[in-house]
């Protein structure tokens, strides 16, 4: 059978309202009406133009009323799912006498005015939250240590999200915490207490110090923490082996760790030679295992298809703007997707002489069509989150999670469907930029780190030693930047 509403071919079910098929995705689909301009569930109409209950049948005899609120529409039990939920919400965040207590009166406020009261009806039958919430006591104050207390689940993660988001408790880097914890439970799982020790002085005040100086203001991604749990454990794995061989960091000699290296137990070289680094610069080793030195991107660099691809994103209007948006950061100025992902508000500026965008230190003005996406990003962004305002989220890409972005993995992949792999497309874009701007001006414009852009410059064979010269001697003159000429000069040139 064939939808009416949304035209799928499959199993459907016959609508009451209509008489005519509707599929099961169609009688799930919230939509705003297009008759009255409420948030309700699609009963009629098409995907383009969608009806809500009461505009697909005005005729009020044809549905049951509330008896809690009067409106017309289907009816479970003698109430409309808005008014079953404040019953709940009454019971489980009330004082017993049809008062909302003080502390969670935010937190109703936003359950009980949400756009669409069924997916809050199904988070409090499902989604463990009465159980939390009754945890907590209904005296008790909502705090980011009281949730912490109840384990790290995704229930209460959640909770977590929408009480950030209305307000309630405090933004905090969930990243971070989770590092933090993870650190924490590793040492305390070692039985050795100069090992503990010895892992504390290494996660604690190396790895954990050196990422909190690196992000300053910014939040932890979940590749941050990735790659610090990948290095402890390839600092546990290395100290288990020496163990295991009656030998301690100091009195193993450099023909030992050739031999892990060269067992089948060594996993994580790279990030073991890391901690091997930071041990005999504390003095705690003699041993020595230098960094392999990059060599440059091991796929192949397809520059025409980087082109191709981005001439579909210009020019293919029946694809989502934030898709286009995104694919074109990672294709044009080689942008991660978790990059993408927390790009803010406060990033895009929007003036009568253009679009700048600030993916680094100096904002890069945005060539047509890329400028008009932008604009139609900042005015249409919409995340999937139920509850809180997205109008109030400062996020370009918000996310599933009240107040939270787009995870970095999901945006991936929305752009692996659309044909694009990140990784493969920004090396080849960050290849080609290489070739044509100096390491300092491409670290400054794409927010890269300088040892990062100077390691592409080389292997791109990009020669940028004299402008470097020339440059500096330039320094202690006043006059416009070669960066900010830069930018303005990238801002004639059109997208092909």
């Amino acid at each position: 059978m064939t939808c009416a509403i949304c035209g799928h071919h499959g199993p459907c079910l016959i609508s009451e309202a209509t008489g005519t098929p509707w599929c099961r995705a169609c009688t799930q689909r919230w939509v705003r009406c297009t008759g009255c301009g409420d948030v309700a569930r699609v009963r009629g109409g098409t995907i383009d133009e969608p009806l809500c209950a009461t505009c697909t049948r005005p005729d009020a005899s044809f549905w049951r009323s509330c008896t809690g609120c009067g409106q017309p529409g289907r009816i479970h039990a003698g109430r409309c799912t808005r008014c079953s939920v404040d019953e709940r919400l009454h019971e489980l965040l009330g004082d017993g006498a049809g008062v909302i207590r003080p502390h969670y009166q935010a937190l109703y406020d936003a359950l009980a005015t949400t756009e669409r009261p069924a997916t809050v009806a199904a988070w409090l039958d499902k989604g463990g939250t009465p159980t939390i919430l009754r945890c907590l006591g209904t005296d008790a104050e909502l705090t980011h240590e009281a949730l912490d207390a109840l384990g790290e689940t995704k229930p209460v993660e959640h909770l977590r999200a929408v009480l950030v988001a209305i307000g309630t408790l405090p933004t905090r880097d969930e990243q971070m915490v989770r590092l933090e914890r993870f650190v924490a439970r590793t040492i305390a799982g070692r039985s050795d207490p100069e090992e503990q020790q010895l892992l504390h002085r290494y996660a604690t005040w190396h790895l954990l110090r050196r990422l909190r100086r690196r992000l300053g203001d910014v939040g932890t991604t979940y590749s941050q923490i990735s790659a610090a749990r990948q290095h402890i454990k390839a600092a546990i794995t290395l100290l288990d082996w020496l163990t295991g061989h009656d030998l301690t960091l100091a009195t193993a000699t450099q023909g030992d760790l050739e031999t892990w290296l060269a067992s089948d137990e060594a996993t994580h070289r790279r990030e073991a030679g890391h901690f091997v680094r930071w041990a005999s610069k504390e003095k705690l080793t003699g041993l020595e295992l230098p960094a392999t030195r990059w060599g440059g991107p091991s796929g192949a660099i397809d520059t025409e298809a980087r082109w191709t691809q981005a001439r579909r994103l210009v020019n293919d209007d029946t694809l989502e703007p934030e898709d286009r948006f995104a694919g074109l950061l990672v294709l044009l100025y080689a942008q991660w997707p978790a990059a993408i992902g927390r790009l803010t508000l406060a990033h895009v500026e929007i003036s009568d002489g253009g679009v700048r965008l600030r993916l680094g230190a100096e904002p890069v003005v945005l060539p047509e069509p890329l400028a008009a996406l932008a604009r139609q990003l900042v005015a249409t962004r919409q995340g999937h989150a139920v509850i809180g305002h997205q109008e109030s989220s400062p996020w370009l890409f918000p996310g599933g999670q009240p107040g939270r972005p787009i995870s970095a993995f999901h945006l991936g992949e929305r752009l692996r469907q659309l044909g694009l792999r990140p990784g493969e497309s920004r090396s080849t874009a960050l290849f080609q930029l290489a070739t044509e701007l100096p390491a300092a001006l491409l670290a400054r414009l794409l927010g890269i780190h300088i040892s990062v852009a100077v390691a592409w410059q080389r292997a791109s064979a990009g020669d940028w030693t004299g402008y470097a010269a020339d440059y500096s001697r330039r320094g202690a003159q006043h006059g416009p930047s070669p960066i900010a000429e830069r930018s303005e000069r990238s801002s004639d040139k059109k997208l092909p």
